[in-house]
């Protein structure tokens, strides 16, 4: 295979970047946004302490205290990022971004909208905080913006689920994923590489079934061990080991082969804040972690979408 014309970079995967500038002809950034969320898995309605490996501290602007408008985080951004972008998505990030009243809703996305250059939205949420209303409202937005929901998911296998205390079914997933393609919304998902107890075939078989779904971006991270969170507990107890960087290249290398080449690589790494994290040290060099991959598939002589299957009947 050879590496498509399309990616318009050095990469052996297409990213972000260069997907920003085919769409739009210009760089675009994302800009974070705390809107002050909660998540259902913390509050009591779905569960209580939400995900496994999550702090629950929110954004650093959260533990900083009130948390400035949407309107006062854009500008923050916008001047920080002022040199490398043209245009700006807003990215609701911190916790479940769909989980409250549409009329809030509204009201804080059109603010985001409001803001000059800003040209779409990227909302992270559940896969159980998208009610019809709410996905009507998404589909209103994408006549006119660009439009990413971001469903995290972390594995495709219930049994990983429960272990990290997701609080929903991959059933609930993919019903999910099918309200979204009708109303012609962008999707992003996120999983982990590295959950106990997941085997090899298993991250494989989750990345052959997110390949064969309308599914439009991907976001790869490292499972991390993280002070004040029950799997940073069971870590301190010798109760689980965390994968090695070399799996984790070898494996985010395996994945990349199967997704289709037009699914947008969105992130391959992840860290977690420095004061509270406990492992593995290796995921904390986020450029090393990310030139080990590229290396892993120049050693291979293999690109993303090497391995991909366009009729999941032929798998």
């Amino acid at each position: 295979m050879a590496k498509p014309d399309f990616w318009k970079n050095s990469k052996r995967y297409y990213d972000l970047k260069s997907y920003w500038r085919n769409l739009f002809g210009c760089s675009v950034h994302k800009l974070q946004i705390d809107a002050g969320f909660t998540c259902p898995n913390r509050d009591g309605k779905v569960a209580w302490g939400g995900c496994i490996y999550c702090d629950g501290r929110g954004s650093k602007l959260r533990q900083q205290g009130t948390l400035p408008s949407v309107t006062e985080q854009i500008v923050s951004g916008k001047k920080y990022y002022a040199k490398q972008a043209a245009k700006y998505i807003a990215y609701f990030q911190t916790f479940t971004n769909t989980y409250a009243p549409v009329e809030k809703l509204r009201s804080l996305y059109d603010e985001a909208l409001a803001q000059e250059d800003v040209i779409g939205l990227s909302i992270g949420t559940r896969p159980d905080c998208l009610g019809s209303d709410v996905v009507e409202l998404l589909k209103d937005y994408a006549k006119k913006y660009h439009i990413w929901v971001e469903l995290g998911l972390q594995s495709v296998h219930d049994k990983s689920l429960q272990f990290i205390n997701r609080g929903h079914t991959f059933q609930q997933f993919t019903d999910s994923v099918t309200s979204l393609v009708e109303g012609n919304l962008n999707i992003c998902v996120h999983i982990i590489i590295g959950l106990p107890g997941e085997s090899d075939k298993d991250v494989l078989a989750t990345a052959q079934t997110l390949a064969a779904m309308p599914v439009n971006g991907i976001k790869i991270h490292s499972l991390l061990a993280l002070e004040g969170t029950a799997l940073g507990e069971m870590y301190k107890k010798g109760e689980i080991k965390m994968i090695t960087k070399e799996k984790y290249v070898s494996l985010t290398a395996d994945v990349l082969e199967l997704l289709p080449p037009g699914m947008v690589i969105q992130r391959l790494t992840a860290d977690g804040y420095r004061d509270i994290f406990l492992a593995p040290d290796w995921a904390m060099n986020k450029l090393d972690v990310l030139n080990s991959i590229n290396r892993e598939l120049e050693k291979r002589d293999s690109y993303q979408g090497m391995h991909y299957i366009k009729d999941k009947k032929e798998l």
